[in-house]
């Protein structure tokens, strides 16, 4: 049996974590009493006691949750920023690169993803590294998603019967340019410039579309928009949880919430040879949240990776 505790597992992506496991074979679900959620000791003693623990905390708790780790055997997968860009902790995106899936494979310490860099870094990665764009292109990343991501306060506020008016309405948001995302989504994808980003809040529970737009005079070498579709289809080929579709999938438009409940994610390549819109669209719950966090445990058990997780087609 695996032990596993959850350290913040009444928050959104806690709770998520924790329903995932209703039902699954070979893992004791360690559980701290209500009373003691925030009492160093005993969350000390439950941290210890386990194989894995999930950190579903601020940064400064799970800062604070990492200096309580005394057994060198327990592995920690983080769910917060505070981690992600440390050189000494697994960047939990498998599918970026052979080599951030190995380290996932042997590290005890595990950063997940945030939501909008998974689908930013999912586009960006495959363009730098395969010499499309150059580390300071300036790009743009324009961005939607469902309001679960805005954790418990925000759930309320939208499902709050009583809620302001505005909520009827898609909300831009990070307008000084300082998402906390950012740092990641500069660093994970090796870009020498951070990236404009306008992320926006909507009238939905759960799913997200990340947009990039390319100038096709501003490439690194000449392609056509079939050409960046294909660089995408070889650097993800065989891997369960990206999708990249054919030309055309989409007729017209792309939902934000088609995703919701899966936790894989498609890419597609739309515009034409001028101006290439790539996007990526996921579940902020899933590929952006709580399934990562599963498949990156799925790894570091020497699982498949899709055990426990729901892939659509």
């Amino acid at each position: 049996m695996t032990k596993i505790f959850i350290d913040g597992s009444q928050g959104t992506t806690g709770l998520k974590i924790y329903e995932r496991f209703a039902g699954r074979d070979g893992i004791e679900l360690l559980k701290i009493d209500e009373d003691k959620r925030k009492d160093a000791q005993e969350r000390a003693k439950m941290i210890n006691a386990s194989d894995i623990t999930f950190l579903c905390l601020p940064d400064a708790a799970s800062i604070e949750a990492v200096s309580l780790v005394e057994n060198d055997a327990v592995k920690i997968i983080d769910t917060s920023t505070a981690h992600r860009t440390n050189p000494e902790w697994a960047y939990g995106f498998a599918e970026l690169d052979k080599a951030f899936r190995e380290k996932i494979r042997t590290s005890h310490r595990i950063a997940v993803p945030g939501c909008y860099a998974s689908g930013f870094n999912a586009i960006v990665y495959p363009l730098v590294n395969h010499g499309v764009i150059k580390p300071d292109y300036p790009l743009t990343c324009y961005a939607m998603s469902g309001y679960t991501g805005a954790g418990k306060k925000g759930i309320a506020q939208y499902e709050d019967p009583n809620r302001d008016g505005e909520l009827d309405s898609p909300r831009q948001y990070a307008l000084s340019q300082e998402h906390k995302h950012l740092k990641e989504m500069k660093a994970i994808s090796g870009l020498s410039r951070i990236p404009f980003f306008a992320p926006h809040i909507c009238d939905y529970p759960r799913g997200m579309v990340v947009s990039i737009p390319l100038f096709a005079d501003m490439l690194d070498k000449k392609m056509t928009k079939a050409d960046i579709r294909e660089v995408f289809a070889s650097h993800y080929e065989g891997e369960n949880f990206i999708k990249v579709r054919d030309l055309g999938y989409s007729e017209s438009m792309i939902g934000a919430n088609n995703f919701a409940g899966r936790d894989d994610m498609e890419i597609e390549v739309n515009g034409n040879d001028e101006r290439i819109l790539v996007t990526a669209r996921f579940d902020n719950l899933g590929k952006g949240a709580s399934g990562a966090a599963i498949q990156c445990m799925n790894i570091a058990l020497g699982l498949d990776e899709t055990t426990g997780l729901h892939l659509g087609e």
